[in-house]
């Protein structure tokens, strides 16, 4: 059979756009919240009980989908009102932006499949984090904080660029026409979780599922490479900058996913051949898992969101590999602590990776 690159391109944009109706509530839902919350508690600037409770918090607080707790977590520690075990605890039990993959629909995933995969990896977080949380806090371990890059806590300021297309683009079109169609697959996405669709607008669907893959990779992509301002830890002062970081949220989301269906699907269907591949993924568990430690452990969430779309669409793609890239991907909130002290955030980085290899291997041993 013939290769269609073309058809492939856009089945490929098309997959990776019909998640995004249910990602899209998801992250602003959880941006939303996460906003209040902080907002209610004055910003977050007081501690959060007594210090044997913080492995504990910080297990739970990572578990919420998204990165905005391990953003929120990452200020608690910088000022002192949590412990480096709390923080720990929160990167290791986070699986980011990684988790609105796993809790969006497609054609290419089995949502009761995704799902369980959630609630095993967020098990595995949790538990993993208030051991290891509780090791460092006993030993009375806690990073050297300096202040080599001061962190001012300012809103998005989208007006210091240069280009003014570029911020109209960002702040205007790309913002809204992501919101319109996100909003337009919505339904659709919902009830994809029960296995329906709306048939009558499925030519429609397909197409606005492209427009919206291309138009996120255009946004993520702009805003990047543009706006040195923008940064994950923003301050989230208000409702309008809380959105607008969760449209980037889903543009990231979006292009990860896109980019990772792409590579996985190319390899696997053109350069390797499936029944090939699926041979290789039996026979090579445990570098599996190594690589993906490693692919997780890359700041930010684009890694484990790599290792996630693989899960759902590579036959036989082990869960103690996703599990191992959960839990050393510590998502968005390496970002604060980067710019804070890079030596802190290349220490929990590391000791992420070590903790990720341990679990992922255990699974494996006990079967997943």
């Amino acid at each position: 059979m013939e290769f269609n690159f073309s058809s492939f391109f856009l089945d490929n944009l098309e997959a990776a756009g019909a998640i995004a109706g249910y990602v899209s509530l998801s992250i602003i839902g959880f941006a939303l919240i996460s906003f209040g919350i902080k907002k209610r508690n004055n910003n977050v600037s007081i501690q959060i009980g007594p210090k044997w409770t913080h492995p504990i918090i910080g297990s739970f607080l990572g578990a919420i989908p998204g990165c905005g707790a391990t953003i929120v977590v990452a200020s608690l520690y910088k000022n002192k009102n949590i412990s480096f075990g709390g923080l720990l605890a929160t990167f290791i039990s986070t699986l980011g932006e990684g988790s609105f993959v796993l809790l969006g629909a497609s054609n290419e995933a089995s949502v009761v499949g995704n799902l369980k995969a959630y609630v095993i990896i967020t098990i595995f977080g949790i538990v993993a984090g208030v051991i290891f949380g509780y090791f460092f806090d006993i030993i009375g371990f806690r990073a050297e904080s300096e202040n080599i890059q001061q962190q001012n806590n300012e809103d998005l300021n989208l007006s210091k660029t240069k280009n003014t297309s570029v911020s109209i683009f960002v702040q205007k079109l790309g913002f809204y026409s992501i919101l319109a169609m996100a909003m337009f697959l919505a339904p659709g996405s919902i009830m994809a979780l029960w296995g329906g669709g709306i048939e009558a607008i499925s030519s429609l669907t397909y197409w606005i599922s492209i427009a919206l893959s291309v138009t996120c990779i255009i946004f993520y992509y702009v805003n990047k490479l543009t706006f040195k301002d923008h940064d994950c830890y923003s301050s989230y002062s208000n409702v309008k900058s809380t959105i607008l970081h969760a449209v980037l949220d889903i543009a990231m989301v979006v292009t990860y996913v896109f980019i990772g269906l792409f590579v996985a699907n190319y390899v696997i269907d053109v350069l390797v051949g499936a029944d090939t591949f699926d041979a290789w993924m039996t026979s090579s568990v445990h570098l599996v898992i190594f690589l993906a430690a490693l692919i997780g452990v890359t700041p930010g969430c684009g890694g484990v969101i790599a290792v996630a779309v693989a899960f759902i669409t590579i036959p036989n793609f082990p869960m103690a590999a996703l599990i191992a890239a959960a839990i050393s991907t510590s998502g968005d909130g390496i970002f604060p602590l980067l710019a804070e002290n890079k030596k802190d955030a290349f220490f929990i980085s590391l000791l992420g990776l070590v903790i990720a290899l341990l679990v992922g291997y255990l699974a494996l041993v006990i079967g997943f």
